[in-house]
């Protein structure tokens, strides 16, 4: 990279390998070039999967994670790989939901970040979570998440 602003970046325009746990993987950050202004930041991750605790089975979901950034960015190739660092992980829906937004948190400082995980049903009942950090910035457009939530066959 020849912008001296990118020269940290670890895991963007080279190989990397996956990592084993959410623990081993590497969030990394870029300056927020409009840190004076207030804007909202929205991945989806349609295809989220991690496993039972218990019985080790897959559990999918579709999240939705918004923030305001502060100073910071999260880089996106790095949370792509942070977030499959979960295939393999066992947490229950709650636990995962809550450990990206706080890990997210934890990393770039956001002014305000929220997290909606919409789990599909294993056992015939989906479990939704969301959490936020805060009541959210003034003057920030905050549009729906607009997931569905699941009706099954009907």
């Amino acid at each position: 990279m020849t912008d001296a602003r990118y020269g940290g970046l670890t895991q963007l325009g080279g190989k990397t390998v996956q990592p084993a746990s959410p623990a081993e993987a590497v969030l990394e950050r870029v300056a927020n070039p409009h840190p004076g202004e207030r804007y909202l930041v929205r991945f989806t991750a349609p295809e989220f999967t991690s496993l039972c605790p218990i019985t080790g089975q897959p559990d999918f979901a579709h999240l939705v994670l918004d923030y305001v950034p502060g100073e910071w960015l999260v880089e996106s190739k790095s949370l792509k790989l942070y977030l499959g660092a979960f295939r393999n992980h066992g947490a229950f829906h709650e636990a995962c939901t809550l450990e990206i937004a706080l890990r997210l948190r934890a990393e770039i400082a956001p002014l305000w970040v929220r997290i909606g995980g919409y789990w599909y049903p294993r056992g015939g009942m989906p479990i939704d979570v969301f959490w936020q950090s805060s009541l959210p910035p003034e003057g920030v457009w905050l549009p729906p998440q607009e997931v569905q939530p699941y009706r099954g066959r009907g």
